[in-house]
């Protein structure tokens, strides 16, 4: 199982998100352009002593991290999806895509997921944190997996 970020805003959130990719051992990809400049220092800073255990990987866009992927299931974290990620049914080697914390996945992302699972929302709350959403939903997608 990986989880992939789309064009991250915040390098915080992606140091938070390499930490929790290295702590549940799932490998993370990172989708590019960032909206920050990747610099290795301040990435490592971001991502304090977990990037040496992380399973990372970088793409330089969209259709070449498909192209990596060939095959693989990937599962869109979105907002606007109507399945609540508790009924979606996981499988090994699935690839969890979470979008940009400003504006999620551009359309066409959105449309050639063909899965897409969401976090229902009490009280017409708009969203988590994009790290909070993703450690909810790869817990649970681990835990499917690890039952069967």
């Amino acid at each position: 199982m990986r989880i992939a970020f789309y064009q991250p805003d915040i390098p915080q959130n992606l140091g938070a998100m390499m930490r929790l990719a290295a702590c549940l051992d799932v490998g993370i990809d990172v989708i590019m352009p960032c909206s920050f400049p990747w610099d290795d220092k301040k990435i490592r800073r971001a991502g304090m002593d977990y990037i040496d255990h992380c399973q990372l990987q970088r793409h330089e866009s969209w259709e070449k991290f498909k192209a990596h992927y060939v095959g693989r299931r990937i599962v869109l974290m979105t907002t606007k999806a109507e399945q609540s990620f508790y009924e979606f049914e996981f499988q090994p080697g699935d690839i969890l895509l979470a979008g940009k914390e400003s504006s999620g996945v551009p359309d066409f992302v959105h449309e050639s997921c063909t899965d897409r699972v969401t976090i229902k929302m009490a009280n017409n709350q708009r969203s988590l944190n994009v790290v909070n959403a993703t450690a909810m939903i790869v817990g649970e997608a681990l835990r499917q997996v690890k039952v069967k």
